[in-house]
């Protein structure tokens, strides 16, 4: 495969790369990627194999971990964040699974927000503790609270910004800052915002994490995840769980991410406008008040360290209808808006995270990082906003106005 002739990355806008980054193009002349469906690659001697399992010679082995269509999906993202070499994964959760197996070991410290995806919490608190792993969860966007929580032991710290589902953030310059002074990595897991409106590793994280089943699909259609960073710590800590583990991303999966990730800047702009006229217009409603919680808004408590630190606010706005009940017929009254507890896709999605996604959290973790249970999560689509808008204000007179 020989690669296409491209301007270099760094001279081009994130529309422009998005689309010609990662492409390599065969013998045959395509000009639409190969999706290359083998479990593994011939040789043509024993002596080409042997050279290219020493790693002596260049090639493909086996699809567990090396894999042409998955490498351009890789190369593609690592070069929207900005980062040395990506690492693809099965989901999400296997690439965060595989940045805790590939840099804590028993005796190591982790300090994880409290504000992340349940699953992550779960893994932190299940399986790391049954390794001898010892994690202390603290407030996010406190950085006494991470200052405090270091110990000698302390070897990564961990954190969603904006985080799922209530959209807390921290600064992540002084997190970095802080973490770097005490030779401690910091992973960032950055699904909410993609590349095209937050870059973590020029902020001074060591990794970038995404469930690639979200916004860099962008259709709800298949499962991924990927590990950016420098060559030396992918390739060292990451890329060998990866082999040896085996969580691997399939090679159609990774086919259907990389041409997804072609339109995510334009996707990316019409879900933070659409998300900026929801909020707006929830925000105006009597019956909300202050209870619409999107960092666009300047009643956001963090507004302007989004404005600083991202380039626009993303596609995520949250409402708390002020119980259980109240949400459920909220939800169940919206005509327009998908019940399911993905997000990133290019239809209006709606889901209740206290049931959900966070459910196997107890209520007083879930109340302290402010997962209430009339708490609704809705990922703004691309649909029409003032459709969006019609179908929100239908549901909202299905409550009793009080």
């Amino acid at each position: 495969m020989t690669a296409s002739k491209n301007r270099s990355p760094k001279s081009q806008q994130m529309a422009t790369t998005a689309i010609h980054s990662g492409r390599h193009q065969t013998q045959e002349r395509e000009n639409s990627p190969p999706l290359f469906l083998t479990s593994s690659f011939t040789f043509h001697s024993a002596q080409q194999a042997a050279a290219v399992f020493a790693g002596e010679e260049n090639g493909n082995l086996y699809s567990r971990f090396t894999n042409p269509t998955v490498a351009a999906f890789e190369e593609r993202i690592a070069t929207l964040e900005g980062g040395e070499r990506g690492v693809a994964m099965a989901s999400g959760m296997a690439a965060i699974t595989s940045v805790f197996l590939g840099l804590l070991a028993a005796g190591d410290h982790l300090v994880l927000s409290r504000s992340v995806f349940g699953s992550t919490s779960n893994l932190a608190n299940g399986l790391l503790t049954d390794m001898g792993i010892d994690t202390t969860q603290v407030p996010l966007s406190n950085l006494d609270a991470w200052r405090q929580a270091v110990r000698p032991e302390t070897k990564l710290f961990f954190v969603e910004t904006p985080s799922n589902p209530t959209l807390e953030m921290v600064d992540l310059t002084a997190l970095s800052q802080l973490a770097r002074e005490r030779n401690i990595l910091v992973a960032v897991d950055n699904v909410f915002c993609t590349p095209c409106l937050q870059r973590p590793l020029a902020l001074g994280a060591d990794l970038v994490i995404h469930s690639a089943t979200k916004y860099l699909d962008g259709q709800g259609r298949v499962l991924g995840g990927v590990v950016i960073g420098s060559e030396s710590l992918i390739t060292e800590k990451i890329y060998p769980i990866l082999r040896n583990a085996g969580p691997t991303l399939s090679p159609f999966n990774a086919w259907v991410l990389y041409k997804g990730m072609e339109t995510l800047p334009l996707r990316m702009e019409r879900h933070c406008d659409n998300s900026q006229i929801v909020a707006e217009f929830l925000a105006e409603q009597p019956l909300l008040a202050s209870r619409v919680n999107y960092p666009g808004l300047s009643s956001h408590p963090q507004h302007q360290l989004a404005a600083r630190q991202m380039d626009r606010f993303g596609g995520i706005v949250c409402v708390d209808l002020g119980s259980r009940e109240r949400a459920y017929t909220f939800i169940n009254g919206l005509e327009l808006a998908t019940i399911t507890a993905n997000l990133g896709d290019v239809r209006t999605l709606v889901t209740h995270p206290a049931s959900t996604t966070h459910a196997k959290l107890s209520e007083e973790n879930r109340l302290a990082v402010g997962i209430t249970q009339g708490l609704v999560r809705f990922s703004i689509g691309l649909e029409a906003a003032d459709d969006i808008c019609e179908d929100l204000l239908q549901a909202l007179h299905t409550l009793p106005y009080r």
